[in-house]
């Protein structure tokens, strides 16, 4: 569970990313994040990360308080979160089955155990006959998915992922967003963010992010949804993502 109890997060005197956000998200629910670029939805899943920490209000993570948490508390945090970002950063020297299988072996499994894990992992993301392809001969949707592979090699409880579809054409974002579907629906915990409507119209729970504030009614044109809440983003200085 991911408990934000008017949790606020400032960058210097006047630059605000979040203010006051109160949210809970459920174990075994997805949620997708939208606003518009500046809203904060990245440093929400950072937050959730223990990349960045409050500076204000309770942030608890499986019970854990991100503020609080301690440099010792934190390995223990984060192998229970899969963590997916815009930029892969799978490591262009090492085939795909050993950038899967390098958290494992960071947290001490045989190399046996690693690799048969990491095989699993690769499988469920379609990507088993690539296992010994370096990064750099896979498409970009490949190597999204791969880094999927790697974000649940550990079997995370919670998957934060942001944006893993900017930049993807839709056969391969359509693939990568049904390879996150596809472990929400064995109890992982998934939030995602994206500015792709697309995905926004199904019967997934989606929060809507406007400067650093949780709003109703988003649309990326910038316009109204018939409650008040719209305008152009343009119109207010940009927060940071």
């Amino acid at each position: 569970m991911i408990i934000f109890d008017h949790v606020s997060k400032q960058y210097g005197r006047g630059n605000t990313a979040l203010r006051d956000v109160t949210l809970t998200i459920d174990g075994g629910e997805l949620v997708f994040l939208a606003g518009p670029s500046g809203a904060g939805k990245s440093t929400l899943l950072k937050m959730v990360a223990a990349i960045e920490r409050p500076s204000a209000g309770v942030l608890t993570v499986n019970g854990q308080n991100i503020g609080k948490l301690t440099s010792s508390g934190l390995p223990y945090l984060r192998r229970k979160l899969g963590l997916i970002l815009q930029q892969q950063r799978l490591l262009p020297d090492r085939s795909l089955l050993a950038n899967v299988a390098l958290p494992l072996i960071v947290t001490g499994a045989s190399r046996a155990d690693a690799d048969k894990r990491a095989r699993a992992a690769l499988d469920m993301v379609g990507l088993l006959d690539s296992a010994n392809t370096l990064p750099q001969a896979l498409s970009g949707g490949e190597q999204q998915r791969g880094a999927i592979a790697r974000a649940i090699v550990n079997r995370p409880q919670i998957i934060l992922a942001d944006e893993p579809t900017a930049n993807l054409d839709r056969d391969n974002a359509d693939k990568v967003l049904a390879a996150l579907k596809s472990f929400h629906q064995v109890g992982v915990t998934c939030v995602i963010s994206t500015h792709d409507e697309q995905y926004l119209s199904g019967p997934e729970r989606v929060i809507y992010l406007a400067h650093g504030e949780i709003v109703d009614g988003w649309r990326s044109d910038g316009g109204d949804n018939g409650n008040g809440i719209g305008g152009n983003a343009g119109d207010r200085q940009q927060e940071p993502a």
